[in-house]
């Protein structure tokens, strides 16, 4: 082999040697690339998993309030319905006695008194178990009007008193804890109208 095989081969193992070293060292940063890809992925997907987890969380905690509050409603409230309706009960109640006081042919019977107690007994029974049902009678006379508590059916003249004061209860109104079961149905007062007095020639007003 002559000295110039010898270098050409030496020249071309070297050059063998680089080449491999490149390819060596783009192999390793092509696999370091796909392993930091492959690692943010992932961080990524437990960010994301982690993220779904908390909204699941607090939608659940969400429902788990929500059902909580309707429970609660269903055990205060349950009955509403129910004692909105039997208000009519005590209306006919108040009717009768009425209508009995104003009755001319049993005005004079002796036994008047004896039937409208004997009602009276019926009613405040009634009475006391709304009242252990937390249903109580909205006491509005002499109070001013108020729209969530009152609804007007008339309005009365009256400056001896503030305007919008509730002088009338045309039918009662009650209140089932804090929520509103029926409005008090009033009559409120008015200031007077002032009319114009007009002056005549000879000084006489009209």
């Amino acid at each position: 082999m002559t000295k110039t095989d010898k270098i050409n081969q030496n020249k071309s193992s070297s050059e063998d040697k680089v080449e491999n070293n490149l390819g060596q060292e783009t192999e390793n940063s092509i696999d370091k690339d796909i392993s930091a890809t492959k690692t943010e992925t992932t961080e990524d997907k437990l960010k994301i998993t982690e993220d779904k987890l908390l909204r699941t969380m607090a939608e659940m905690e969400n429902s788990r309030r929500r059902f909580e509050k309707e429970r609660q409603d269903a055990f205060e409230f349950g009955g509403f319905s129910f004692a909105k309706e039997s208000l009519s009960l005590l209306d006919n109640i108040d009717r009768a006695v009425d209508s009995f006081k104003n009755d001319n042919n049993l005005k004079n019977n002796k036994d008047l008194d004896k039937i409208i107690d004997a009602i009276n007994v019926i009613k405040n029974d009634l009475v006391s178990i709304f009242q252990k049902n937390n249903i109580d009678h909205i006491q509005c006379m002499g109070k001013k009007f108020d729209p969530n508590f009152h609804q007007a059916m008339l309005e009365i003249e009256d400056d001896t008193k503030d305007a919008s004061t509730v002088v009338q209860e045309i039918q009662k109104g009650y209140m089932m804890k804090d929520r509103l079961l029926r409005p008090s149905l009033v009559g409120v007062t008015k200031k007077k109208t002032k009319k114009d007095t007009k002056t005549s020639n000879n000084g006489e007003k009209k």
